[in-house]
């Protein structure tokens, strides 16, 4: 019937899917594109002098070095951290299963904010642990460690949600047969887990790194914001466009931008491959 119906009005079955296509390009150039462009106009406003300046500043500089610093530590600790689960709840039945796939979906439904507070109330100087750390000579907080335990909270799902819908597809008859013939834990591993599940293994990396790099609320609150100490590049934006410093804010921002056009490069390619 509905056949029928669409070959009696062919003109009617084309201007559908070219409304919903135009229409699509259109939110895409608002909302996308249009902030991108304006991201880079402004940002080179002044000039390519003034934007290498800004880009230059110390402050910026460490505040992109910090960034990729976090980034490179807790993403290899989630991409282990992932694997392991995945593995865990795919191919073992156990007491508490339910409840591991329960926690690992819990950062995405808390605020960055409050998962910012809650370790700020647990490791601060007036927090659980605090006193104990004070004595010890242990900073946490307002330091890199709260910087890399927040965002590790707030990435930790990505790669384990990424790689097990595929474990379970795939199920684990291949992992069997190579045991039968003789294969340890680690050739079993890294002869027949790994190769089946790298890319989306690496599809879960790259959303991992992009959320650690772009990173604000929970850090906001842990880093306590100490210039050229523990700003990261999302709030050394914040920070220059409070001192007015707009032209600066946005060639950072920029920075931002670029990295975060690469991951999605990245991200298009590997769900080709997928």
């Amino acid at each position: 019937m509905t056949a029928l119906a669409l070959s009696h009005a062919p003109g009617q079955s084309r201007a559908v899917p070219r409304l919903l296509i135009g229409l699509a390009f259109v939110l895409t150039a608002i909302l996308v594109v249009a902030p991108l462009v304006f991201i880079f106009w402004r940002a080179l406003a002044e000039g390519w002098a003034v934007y290498l300046q800004n880009i230059a500043d110390p402050l910026v500089l460490h505040a992109i070095w910090l960034t990729a610093l976090v980034a490179v530590i807790v993403v290899p600790v989630n991409i282990a951290f992932g694997i392991a689960a995945a593995w865990a709840i795919a191919r073992f039945r156990f007491p508490g299963r339910k409840l591991l796939m329960v926690l690992i979906e819990i950062p995405f439904s808390i605020s960055p904010i409050i998962a910012g507070i809650c370790y700020l109330l647990l490791y601060g100087r007036q927090g659980l642990l605090g006193p104990w750390l004070a004595a010890h000579d242990l900073k946490v907080m307002f330091a890199l460690p709260g910087i890399v335990l927040v965002t590790m909270f707030v990435t930790a799902p990505f790669v384990a949600r990424e790689v097990l819908p595929l474990m379970q597809a795939q199920g684990s008859e291949q992992e069997q047969a190579a045991v039968t013939l003789g294969a340890r834990g680690w050739q079993v591993f890294s002869r027949v887990t790994l190769p089946n599940i790298r890319w989306a293994l690496l599809y879960g990396a790259v959303l991992c790194t992009a959320r650690a790099v772009g990173e604000f609320g929970g850090v906001s609150v842990v880093s306590g914001a100490i210039r050229g100490q523990t700003n990261t590049l999302p709030l050394q934006i914040e920070l220059m466009f409070n001192d007015l410093n707009t032209t600066g804010a946005f060639a950072a921002a920029s920075t931002l931008t670029v990295i975060a056009l690469v991951v999605l490069v990245v991200k298009g390619a590997l769900e080709s491959r997928r």
